[in-house]
């Protein structure tokens, strides 16, 4: 089968994310992991968005990538100038091709688009820039119509025809359908650009290129406006276990590079986001743990290490006996079984209770068992939080540890932000990252108790831990401090 070109779109069209804005520094970051990876085309920005904008374009365009370096431009003369001074490859030039935009968007008629299209591309081309020519709106746009855009910008230079499924509103039918027509007789590769407002980016992709297309327009962990668009891990996991075609990208890193857009956007992966999310490979029914236990194909359609994720286990009412023994194994403990049968039993009365059960806790419980006296390395000793409308808030935690005492303050947004700070600096010799900080109410009222749940990853393994009380800020940090001794231990019996 032909071999098929990625081109990723995170830093322009993944960058227009409500709340995501990258610098310059942040799109060098990202680039250079788009390009270990394989991508073959890096979109990294619009130049006609401003100056700041265009130094970052040009500074990715400078860092010596393997990957073609390109622009978003409009069809005017002024977008292709300010992208060909940012030293791209590739002018990836757009022109709203349907009615409803030709008409309301641009107040312009079929014929002035076409001419635009015929003289941006050969301006492109004269100043030895590549033209991939996306069509706006192309979903929505008759494909006669298409095909004319296509056959004239071809004959202007193009190197690339993409359509974009601006709104997110094809079927994959639909999809196989237009795209089967205008890749029938193609002088130049075909692209898709879709948007998931339906929910079907990834399968409408797929759709098209076994319809013809060459080029897949993603972004990494589906960031885009709206909802998004079609993400890059979804695409190149279901090509490479469904069609067969071949491309460049090394899948064993996508959880690593998925790993790095969040934290540089700061938007959070869904836990059950497909292939990337925490949960993608983590298992609590019983049934399904015993039959990945005795073949992982029965419930893993997907190897975990085939993205460079691990397989999981989680406890609660539906566990099974062979997974708390799996998870003790892991975690160190040596125990009969008998004493195995016990923790598991204490597992499902707490499952039983509405709880889940989390690492920190199964470690109690076979601390207990074992008849063992827990170590807890660090200790919380005090906490004064102060807040108010004029102050900023700040909190400081002493803290034992290994018996020493350890005074730290740290500010933040509010008391909690200001005493996780806190507890970050006395304990910065600790390698980890706050993964995901949930609050429950249990009762009603003003001096409701809260359930404070807390997700720390540390050396790529998770640790949940509790704390729970009236003040929330003290709840916090009991949370934290025992998501912070099981990595301790952990580290430990490593």
């Amino acid at each position: 089968m032909a071999r098929i070109w990625f081109l990723d779109t995170t830093l322009r069209d993944g960058e227009q994310t409500p709340g995501v804005t990258l610098t310059k520094e942040d799109k060098i970051r990202i680039a250079k992991a788009l390009d270990n990876l394989g991508v073959d085309i890096i979109e990294a920005g619009s130049a006609c968005t401003s100056e700041g904008e265009r130094e970052a374009i040009k500074a990715v365009a400078n860092e010596g990538l393997k990957a073609e370096v390109a622009s978003y431009a409009r069809l005017t003369k002024g977008d292709v100038d300010l992208a060909l001074a940012c030293d791209v490859d590739t002018v990836f030039l757009v022109a709203p091709t349907s009615d409803l935009h030709i008409k309301w968007k641009l107040n312009s008629t079929r014929e002035k688009v076409l001419a635009g299209v015929s003289e941006l591309t050969q301006y492109c081309k004269d100043h030895g820039a590549n033209v991939d020519l996306c069509c706006e709106d192309g979903s929505r746009t008759d494909v006669d119509f298409l095909k004319q855009v296509m056959s004239t910008a071809v004959d202007a230079g193009a190197d690339r025809f993409t359509v974009a499924d601006t709104v997110g509103v094809l079927t994959p039918d639909e999809t196989a359908n237009m795209f089967k027509q205008l890749t029938r007789n193609a002088k130049v590769p075909v692209g898709i650009h879709c948007h998931d407002d339906f929910g079907m980016a990834t399968a409408n992709t797929v759709s098209a290129v076994k319809a013809g297309v060459r080029v897949v327009n993603v972004t990494v962990n589906g960031l885009g406006e709206r909802a998004g668009n079609t993400p890059l891990e979804e695409v190149a996991v279901a090509l490479r276990l469904h069609t067969g075609h071949k491309f460049n990208l090394r899948i064993e890193g996508l959880t690593k590079i998925s790993n790095l857009v969040e934290k540089i956007s700061g938007i959070p992966v869904p836990p059950n986001k497909a292939i990337v999310g925490d949960n993608a490979f983590t298992h609590e029914a019983g049934i399904h743990v015993d039959g990945i236990l005795k073949k992982p194909s029965t419930y893993e359609p997907i190897k975990p290490e085939i993205v460079g994720a691990r397989r999981k286990f989680v406890l609660g009412k539906h566990v099974g006996l062979k997974s708390v023994k799996k998870m003790l194994d892991e975690s160190g403990f040596e125990m009969t079984d008998d004493q195995v049968k016990e923790v598991f039993n204490q597992v499902k009365y707490i499952g039983d209770k509405g709880k889940s059960v989390t690492s920190v806790d199964l470690d109690t419980i076979a601390h207990s068992v074992l008849g063992l006296k827990e170590e807890k390395p660090i200790k919380l000793v005090e906490l004064v939080a102060q807040a108010g409308n004029r102050i900023t808030p700040t909190a400081t935690v002493k803290l034992q540890m290994n018996g020493d005492t350890v005074t730290t303050m740290g500010s933040g947004t509010g008391p909690v932000d200001a005493a996780i700070n806190a507890i970050k600096a006395a304990t910065k010799d600790v390698p980890f990252e706050l993964k995901e900080y949930h609050v429950d109410s249990v009762s009603g009222g003003t001096d409701a108790v809260v359930r404070i749940l807390v997700k720390l990853k540390s050396k790529g393994r998770l640790y949940t831990a509790e704390g729970a009380g009236a003040d929330i800020v003290l709840a916090s940090v009991d949370a934290m401090i025992q998501g912070l001794n099981a990595i301790i231990a952990r580290d430990k019996l490593a």
